[in-house]
């Protein structure tokens, strides 16, 4: 390319910005969407599997080991913790050097390490290989769900997403059927191998995507952006009315510190509170229920693995409610009655005590079917504040507080076990829950609102 084309380019690109990004708002939703909601969706699946591999192994490594609550806890949380490097670390790469290149090497090193873990012969070396999973689980989700976010017009945004994010409900259902079966009859280390061995498998379908247009055009890459947009066209036919207004501006250097700016400092901080609230109810409970059921409530193995797999078939129900809802209904409105409704049946079991299995299995799994429900969610609600040149640094902090969530949940889980029983840990649970519906009540409603006219 010529000097004079380069300068031509550079001086027209805010107008050539605004149209390529008019040009994808008024494609429907088409063939070509399908694939990348597969490949990507495939991947998702595994990232749920490989998370909650753990939970379903713990009960036969609790007699192996002879692990105590607290060491339960750590072990857990390790994973967590690793998730929590893992977001920061391919959120600086999916901003630097694009999407699929992030999700490409995350999905590589949990299924390298995944395989690893089934050779772990004591405490220790699973805790450290654990953490080094995790690095790859935790910068898979928020990436992938940077993509499709950004693949998607605003008009139907909230069901698209959330219908592709049904994938992570439906691999934990999936993964409790399977843990169920697979521990008891063939041993916990097949849990990892399963998860790790399809994760290579299924990654050369990821060099078949093409990469997020929004991002190519927020890196001034327009021409490889057309090319992309004219494959969008090619799929369908048809062309839906575009509205967009607030877009016409140059594009901003990318800078992790415009998180804290005043423009969006308050989303930040919202966004960071519901992500830790939602996480520590929901991971805490799906991790610790099999060993729950089997250690306080003295169900047989079996029967513990199937019981804990009624939370996720009633988080597969909500979610699939929330999809078809959310865009009539709204994000905010939606968040704040999650919140309260799972307080309250966590409230009751409290209350009456916590004292049969059966108890639990109704009013915790339905508790956590409906936190769950925001739990997905809040993967359609963060890239959405955010704008392209930092959404996949949003998300991937914002997925920070996910994880540090989900690693002190466990452990102080086990903590109140030991200390006070039961039913006090579901107390401990409906007072995070109220707290999330405060927090739930400032967010900001970005229901069929373009991306750019949401986060400038």
């Amino acid at each position: 390319m010529s000097e004079s084309s380069i300068i031509s380019d550079s001086n027209s690109s805010p107008n050539r910005a605004s149209q390529l990004l008019a040009r994808m708002e008024s494609i429907p939703f088409s063939r070509w969407h399908i694939k990348p909601r597969v490949i990507v969706g495939t991947a998702t699946f595994f990232d749920g599997f490989d998370s909650l591999t753990l939970a379903y192994a713990m009960p036969v490594l609790i007699g192996l080991w002879h692990l105590k609550a607290g060491q339960i806890g750590m072990l857990i949380a390790a994973g967590y913790l690793g998730q929590a490097v893992g977001a920061l670390i391919f959120g600086v790469i999916a901003e630097r050097f694009g999407r699929i290149f992030s999700i490409k090497g995350s999905i590589f090193l949990m299924s390298v390490v995944g395989i690893a873990c089934m050779f772990a012969g004591n405490y220790n070396i699973l805790f450290a290989l654990r953490f080094l999973q995790g690095v790859g689980l935790g910068g898979e989700v928020p990436i992938a769900a940077t993509y499709i976010n950004e693949l998607s017009r605003a008009q139907g945004r909230g069901k698209f997403f959330m219908v592709y994010e049904m994938i992570f409900p439906i691999s934990l259902m999936i993964t409790a059927q399977i843990g169920a079966v697979v521990v008891p009859s063939l041993g916990w280390k097949w849990m990892f191998l399963l998860g790790g061995a399809i994760g290579l498998v299924m990654l050369p379908l990821f060099f078949m995507l093409r990469e997020s247009p929004r991002w190519l055009i927020g890196k001034g890459k327009f021409d490889e952006a057309e090319r992309v947009i004219e494959e969008m066209e090619a799929s369908t036919d048809k062309r839906l009315p575009v509205n967009m207004t607030n877009i016409n501006k140059p594009a901003k250097k990318a800078d992790w510190k415009e998180l804290f700016s005043p423009f969006y400092r308050w989303r930040t901080l919202v966004v960071w509170g519901l992500w830790f609230s939602a996480y520590f109810i929901s991971n805490g409970l799906n991790n610790w229920l099999p060993s729950l059921y089997k250690t306080v409530y003295k169900l047989p193995l079996s029967e513990s693995l199937h019981a804990a797999s009624l939370t996720n078939v009633i988080q597969v129900v909500m979610v699939l409610a929330c999809a078809f809802l959310i865009d009539k209904i709204g994000r905010k409105r939606w968040a704040t009655a999650a919140f309260l409704i799972a307080g309250c049946l966590l409230l009751v079991l409290f209350l009456t005590g916590a004292k049969s299995a059966r108890s639990v299995m109704y009013l915790g799994s339905s508790a956590y079917g409906v936190i769950g429900s925001i739990t997905v969610l809040l993967y359609l609600y963060t890239p959405e504040i955010y704008p392209t040149r930092m959404r996949a640094i949003g998300t991937a902090f914002a997925t920070t507080w996910l994880r540090l969530a989900s690693a002190i949940g466990p452990m102080i889980i086990g903590i109140v076990l030991d200390a006070k029983g039961i039913s006090y840990v579901f107390v401990g649970f409906a007072v995070i829950c109220i707290i999330g519906s405060l927090i739930a009540t400032r967010m900001i409603e970005t229901r069929e609102k373009v991306l750019e006219e949401i986060a400038p």
